[in-house]
């Protein structure tokens, strides 16, 4: 029931939204979200938040679990009972060779909440990895906007503050200097406390942007050893090729 709450109040966000394109506020400096898409703990505990709070709208569906299951060191097994809670036409979980699809379709989503909630396969390429971590620590209280929340990455957006349990509420507090040309200064303040202390939540969120990055580009893994081993296969080219060429030489004159 908590899952589908999840899901539902994604969903009605999705129908807030002007674009489906994820836009920063201008003037917004981005925290450093320090992700490693080669720490395997970091990976897993990201796909289990993403997972559980963010894919009951937002699908990955250039990702598929079992290549998913591969490069995070997981097994199709524990993919399947932990991660995989779609169904198929015949109403059987779904297998770990499908698609990081939403349970919804983007037919239903446009018919009961007027747009479907974008897919998050890039978004680890399109905006990167400073701007998700900064956005999915920015959520403050206001009144004003329908769902009742406001982030200062990207102001009004029309997403709900699904991790709220775990990190609690936040306040904008904005202060503004003296003289003519004076500044105003704003920070968040937290004044409900969630299940997660700051350091703990800071944590899963940078797991949630590794994950994410790593999606967004999962050859990247393997990219750098590719170039190692191209390198070494130069240099021992260079190699021969230099002795071949002495061996062909040696008796020109």
């Amino acid at each position: 029931m908590k899952k589908f709450i999840i899901g539902v109040m994604f969903a009605l966000s999705a129908s807030l939204m002007t674009t489906t394109a994820l836009a920063s506020g201008d003037g917004v400096e981005l925290e450093d979200a320090k992700v490693d898409i080669h720490n395997q703990p970091s990976l897993q505990r990201g796909a289990k938040y993403f997972v559980n709070y963010c894919m009951g709208c937002h699908s990955l569906n250039f990702s598929r679990y079992n290549r998913m299951a591969a490069d995070l060191g997981l097994t199709e097994e524990q993919v399947a009972k932990n991660l995989i809670f779609t169904r198929d036409a015949d109403g059987e979980i779904d297998k770990p060779g499908v698609l990081m699809k939403n349970g919804m379709s983007q037919k239903q989503f446009a018919e009961w909440f007027g747009a479907p909630p974008p897919d998050l396969s890039l978004v680890g390429r399109s905006r990167g990895s400073d701007w998700i971590y900064s956005y999915l620590k920015a959520f403050y209280l206001d009144p004003t906007r329908p769902l009742g929340v406001n982030n200062t990455v990207f102001p009004n957006a029309g997403m709900p503050h699904v991790l709220w349990e775990l990190q609690g509420m936040q306040e904008k507090h904005c202060t503004k200097g003296e003289g003519e040309h004076a500044t105003e200064h704003c920070e968040l303040k937290l004044v409900k406390a969630g299940s997660m202390t700051p350091v703990e939540y800071d944590q899963t969120i940078r797991d949630i942007t590794n994950f994410l990055t790593y999606v967004g580009e999962p050859a990247k893994l393997h990219r750098t050893t590719y170039g190692i081993f191209t390198l070494l296969f130069l240099v021992l080219f260079a190699v021969v090729a230099y002795f071949l060429k002495k061996e062909y030489w040696k008796d020109v004159h």
